[in-house]
């Protein structure tokens, strides 16, 4: 699965793609994260990774591979390395949810992930359903 996701100080929008073999679904999950721009999304891509996560729990799914176009999350889950103080209760928090499945891997990604992030950009900014 891929994701994607953007926020602003009102809202944030999560898209991913859902299932494989040409039945993928697009599931939309919205998520409340008042971004630090100091962060530069880091925060944001956390949160809108537990609002994906709970969402597909609640799907019934027990294992997810997720893909997103992030250059830290994955590398921070991988390997527990030290965060900024800010990310330190939705990295527990993140940790605890996908801890729920069966199993989980967050990885890097390119290309449908950019696309995903572009639409929830879209839509967080132009305040509309893209």
């Amino acid at each position: 699965m891929t994701a994607g996701f953007a926020a602003d100080e009102r809202h944030g929008i999560c898209y991913a793609t859902v299932g494989g073999g040409g039945r993928e679904t697009l599931v939309r999950v919205e998520f409340a994260c008042r971004p630090l721009p100091v962060l530069r999304g880091r925060d944001v891509a956390y949160y809108a990774l537990d609002a994906l996560a709970g969402e597909l729990l609640r799907r019934g799914v027990e294992r997810v591979e997720i893909h997103v176009d992030d250059e830290y999350l994955s590398e921070d889950l991988k390997q527990r390395r030290a965060l900024p103080s800010p990310l330190t209760v939705p990295y527990v928090t993140l940790r605890c949810r996908l801890n729920r499945f069966d199993q989980a891997t967050v990885r890097r990604a390119d290309g449908a992930a950019r696309d995903l992030t572009a639409r929830a950009q879209a839509e967080v900014f132009l305040n509309v359903a893209a």
